[in-house]
Order: structure tokens, then sequence, then C-alpha cells
């Protein structure tokens, strides 16, 4: 199937100021339902998946999620209250972060979240103490730091010990038999995420194994819960987009299914980004000027890291094509207009030959693009349209 965001006619005829952002409907709809008829071939009705919102949190983006039937997963009162604002369910929200504010984490409990994913020992003290003050009970999912190489890149990485989320099990395990004693808080499971574009599936296998193993300890304690969250992390394919634009949901939910095992009535939660938004969305942008420095060429757009940060914040590559002109490839160093020597998008990059108002297309923007996006050197604020 031809998608919009990859057809250089129909982006060249849309008018827009650039740079902006673009992103495909029926695209994003195709992704999220195979996500879901992958998810419900393997994970029963009870289960569910958590979209991380953090990864675009454009209100049309949310409304074709929630349509979807997800639910979301947030990491401050801020996205707890878009959420909502966009229309779900607080019962569909779980709240997680490493530091949360006690005014958010009462927010959690006023609006009747489903869930706080506790980060550390000393937050499920202040969780419990803050809903004592409420009159309220708060529901919590421990997440527990597995030490697990996610085999990405460091930036993304997050379920070693040099990491700073989740809590050793060793640790877990101690605290436990001080649960008793926390009257306004109910453990109902433990959570998992190790880090975010991880394609190689054998880094889920163990996870699952890890889950199963720590599940299987607890229960033969005496400690009985009713869900594990999973995270999320599954990569895209930033190299090839127009040719793999489907993330690969089934071997994904598949290899996890295999290696998890735990009685099937729990509810098995996923938190699902990325894999969903990346590929239905890029970047538009214009080519300001054309130098040569010392045999250097480089190509000035009027896109910035502040309009998407991925390759300054992370090293990230994106495929870069020129809508306007198919010549003969050049090579050059694509950069934007900030004032940063770091607002570079791509280094020795062949390309066909491009001139002064040609039109490129940064693709794979549909995750940690605009949400990352600010107002450094006092530039506008990038747009987004929907196709």
């Amino acid at each position: 199937m031809s998608y919009k965001v990859f057809d250089k006619e129909f982006l060249n005829s849309l008018g827009y100021q650039t740079p902006c952002y673009i992103y495909d409907t029926e695209l994003l709809r195709d992704n999220l339902d195979i996500a879901t008829k992958e998810f419900h071939h393997y994970f029963d009705i009870h289960s569910s998946i958590h979209y991380a919102l953090k990864a675009n949190d454009n209100a049309q983006v949310l409304a074709q999620i929630k349509q979807a039937g997800l639910g979301v997963d947030c990491v401050s009162g801020g996205e707890i209250e878009h959420a909502i604002a966009c229309g779900f369910n607080p019962n569909d929200i779980v709240f997680a972060g490493v530091g949360k504010l006690d005014s958010e984490i009462i927010l959690g409990l006023d609006v009747g979240i489903y869930a706080f994913i506790c980060e550390s020992l000393q937050e499920v003290m202040v969780i419990n103490d803050l809903a004592c003050g409420s009159n309220k009970h708060a529901k919590i999912m421990l997440r527990v730091n597995p030490d697990i190489d996610a085999k990405t890149h460091k930036h993304i990485s997050t379920g070693t010990y040099d990491n700073k989320f989740g809590i050793a099990f060793d640790d877990l395990l101690d605290f436990i038999p001080s649960l008793d004693s926390l009257n306004n808080i109910e453990l109902i499971g433990l959570h998992y995420h190790i880090g975010s574009q991880v394609m190689d599936m054998s880094v889920y296998a163990k996870l699952a194994n890890v889950a199963s193993f720590h599940y299987q300890i607890l229960y033969k304690q005496g400690l009985k819960f009713s869900d594990i969250d999973l995270g999320g992390g599954l990569g895209v394919d930033y190299e090839s987009p127009m040719t793999k634009p489907i993330a690969n949901f089934g071997d994904y939910f598949s290899i996890i299914k295999q290696n998890l095992t735990i009685p099937y009535q729990l509810k098995i939660h996923f938190e699902l980004g990325r894999s969903l938004v990346a590929q239905c969305g890029i970047m538009l942008s214009k080519v300001l000027y054309i130098k040569n420095t010392v045999g250097t060429k480089f190509a000035i757009i009027d896109a910035g890291m502040n309009d998407l940060m991925r390759p300054a914040l992370y090293e990230a590559k994106h495929l870069i094509i020129n809508l306007s002109t198919q010549n003969i490839n050049e090579t050059y160093h694509i950069v934007g207009p900030v004032c940063e020597s770091t607002d570079i998008f791509a280094k020795n990059l062949s390309i066909s030959e491009l001139r002064r108002g040609d039109m490129v297309a940064i693709l794979t923007s549909g995750a940690y693009g605009r949400v990352l996006a600010n107002q450094y050197n006092r530039r506008a604020m990038i747009k987004e349209y929907m196709v």
C-alpha cells in the first residue's frame, strides 16, 4: 500500500509553510489495526495496551489511538490532564516516572487513574502518605530494574543498574514485608521497561523469562497480584521506512507469549509508543542555502534541532529524501540554522543534488519529534498537520 507521507508529488503539492510535521492518518490506523490484531491473537481481553503518550501527544493522533481502544501511559501530571482532555478514561491511565511531584500524585489520586508505577521504595511511602491524607487508596505496580541490556543506544536504555529507572529485585524482596503496614496502597503487580528502539527480539525473550522468574519467587512467598506490565520499546526501521512502514508486532507479541510462564488470568500490560506513531510522521523542510567549505558541501535547511532534537540528543539517523528534484547524487552535511554545532541532521549524506528552495522530507519523525520541539533561539514552534 502507498502512503501519502511517502508520496513526493503529494507532499510537494501541499503548500504548507516549512518546517512542519505531517502525519498520515491511514498509516497510523494500519499500525494500530495490526498492533491490536496481533496483541489480541496472543493475549486475552483482560490484557491491555497503554499508548506511551510521550512519543506523540498530538490531539488528532490521540483521537485515533483512543478509537483503537488503547489506554495511556503517562509520565507527568500534564500528560494525565492532556489524556483526560482528549477523552481517555482515567481508569485506562498508568502513571510512571522516577520523579513524581506530590501535586502530580494527588492529581492521579483525585482523578482515579488505574495505577501508579513506582520507581523507588521511597516513592511507595510517599504515595501511601498522600493517599492517607486524601482518604483514598492507590493501586501501585513496582517497577523492577531487571539489569537487562536492551542492546540499544545508551541514552534510551532503561533496564540496567546504571540507569535511574526501577528497583533492584533483591531490594524489592526486602521491602515486601513492610507493605502490610501501608494501609492506603494496594500492590497489584510488577512493571518492567528496559529501553526504547529495541530491534533484537531475544531481548524480549529474556525479559519475559526474568518477569516469569520474579513472579514465581513472589508467588512462593505467598504474594499474589493481578497485573504484570512489560513496558514497550519495540523498534522501527529508520533506514527503510517506505518498504517497512509497519513495526514487527507479530514477532514481538509472539516471543513474549512463548517465554512468559505465568498464570493466564493475570492482566498483561504493554506500553507501545514509537512503534505505533513513528512511521506515520515526517518533517518537511526547505533548503535555504548551499555552501562549500574547503571540500565539505553543506545544505542548510529551515528546520533546526529545536524542531527535531533526536539527531542532536540521541545521535539518531533519519532517512532524508529530496522531494523536489531527481538529479545525480551529491554528498552533503544536512544542517539547520540554530546556533549550535550539534544542529546537524546528517553528515556525508548522498542525496539527489539539492538547490535553494528544494523541499526535503525527514522520515520516521512521528515519534519523539514535535513533542521534543522547543523555541530555542526564539524560533517559532513548528506546526503539525494531518493528511
